[in-house]
């Protein structure tokens, strides 16, 4: 497949996390994903010391053991007052609306883990969570998602199955001591290209100007 051509403009804003509308069917090559990873390593590194490592997955039995592992964390989520139902309820019709849909995507994406053709995992050297590492493995994450965007390729940054790190560590023969998970995403050819800019807010309402205004 050749790449979508779109402008930096185009890739910032309209790079969505991807559930519902990922081809779980369509194999993802794996010079595909090497291609992704060229540019994600060309993220900047504090320090300029590139301590990441990304852990791809596209071996069937191991997809399915993660996105089990995945499953289970959901279920807690699910139960918890952070969900995405759950969360800023009552706002307002529209926002109640906007967040039905996306805890109805996240259902379905924990339903569905098991079924990527591919699996990402960014990783950092050592167990640090500071700024300074955050500061290398997520931009680079993000170059990495905004890459498969380019491809016709889907990406969605999770988290929850961090609450079992070491279980996934031990399926991926991750040296757990050693190296720090930071996410997990699938990775699948999108159904459809044509994603628009999500409602945000009104970007002056983000803003403060030289003190605090928030």
């Amino acid at each position: 497949m050749t790449n979508l051509g779109l402008s930096a403009d185009e890739l910032l804003k309209t790079t969505r996390a991807v559930r519902k509308r990922l081809d779980f069917d369509r194999p993802v090559s794996d010079d595909l994903l090497r291609e992704c990873v060229q540019s994600a390593i060309q993220a900047p590194t504090g320090s300029n010391v590139q301590g990441w490592h990304f852990m791809l997955v596209t071996d069937r039995p191991k997809i399915e053991k993660i996105g089990a592992i995945y499953k289970k964390a959901f279920e807690w989520y699910k139960d918890s007052p952070v969900y995405a139902g759950r969360v800023s309820a009552g706002i307002s019709e529209e926002r109640d609306a906007q967040q039905t849909r996306v805890a109805n995507s996240a259902d379905y994406l924990a339903d569905n883990m098991h079924r990527s053709p591919a699996l990402f995992i960014p990783c950092m050297n050592g167990r640090n969570e500071t700024a300074g590492a955050a500061g290398s493995i997520i931009p680079a994450a993000w170059s990495f998602m905004l890459a498969a965007r380019e491809r016709g390729l889907g990406t969605c940054w999770t988290t929850l199955h961090l609450m079992h790190e070491q279980e996934a560590a031990d399926v991926l023969g991750i040296p757990f001591n050693d190296v720090q998970q930071w996410a997990l995403s699938p990775v699948a050819y999108t159904q459809g290209t044509d994603f628009k800019p999500a409602s945000r807010p009104d970007v002056e309402t983000v803003i403060s100007w030289n003190s605090w205004s928030g």
